[in-house]
């Protein structure tokens, strides 16, 4: 009698001591599991000053803004390329910021462009070529783009407008300095370049 009342003591005990570790094991993992998770949420924000006053800001991922992001990328390449001023040193400038933002279809494009006298053609004539983007298209599943613009060239004896219609496609890249967006124009290409009036 003595040794079954033995027994089911040491088999409660048992019984109690697995419990009380299963229990402790599985409160630890979900304390664990919140604290993981409330420590991720506060990164998440961010707090601004304006004075005394803070306001809470929400940090985004890039994916977020990606069609924003894009379309400002697009647009800032198409201007830093097309809009020349009668300045050699401004152009080459330009260009240069142009090409951070584009792969090597771009480079391809400035040289023909270089070679069938296009720049010392807007220095040597003071001319002042301005783009205004009309609009782009945008596919964000494949990640292409069309860009629709009108090309002002002045010149002394007469302005010109032209249609420019480009297309290419996006890749990320780590944000720097000379590409603040972190997306490169790969596979550029002008579809149309016509004049429309004078």
């Amino acid at each position: 009698m003595l040794i079954q009342n033995l027994e089911q003591k040491t088999r409660l005990a048992l019984f109690t001591v697995l419990l009380t570790i299963v229990g402790s094991t599985v409160t630890c993992s979900f304390c664990a599991y919140y604290c993981a998770k409330l420590i991720t949420d506060e990164r998440s924000q961010i707090y601004i000053l304006d004075g005394d006053i803070p306001f809470l800001a929400q940090r985004s991922k890039q994916e977020a803004n990606f069609v924003m992001e894009a379309k400002a990328h697009i647009q800032l390449f198409h201007y830093y390329f097309f809009n020349l001023p009668p300045d050699n040193d401004y152009i080459k400038w330009t260009l240069g910021k142009a090409m951070y933002m584009a792969d090597g279809t771009a480079m391809k494009q400035k040289q023909a462009m270089d070679e069938n006298g296009f720049y010392s053609d807007i220095v040597s004539s003071s001319s002042v070529c301005t783009i205004i983007c009309d609009s782009i298209h945008l596919d964000e599943h494949r990640r292409k783009f069309v860009y629709y613009g009108t090309q002002i060239i002045k010149r002394r004896s007469r302005d010109m407008k032209r249609s420019i219609i480009t297309t290419g496609y996006l890749e990320n890249v780590p944000r720097t300095q000379n590409n603040p967006h972190g997306l490169l124009i790969t596979n550029w290409r002008t579809l149309e370049n016509k004049d429309l009036d004078y």
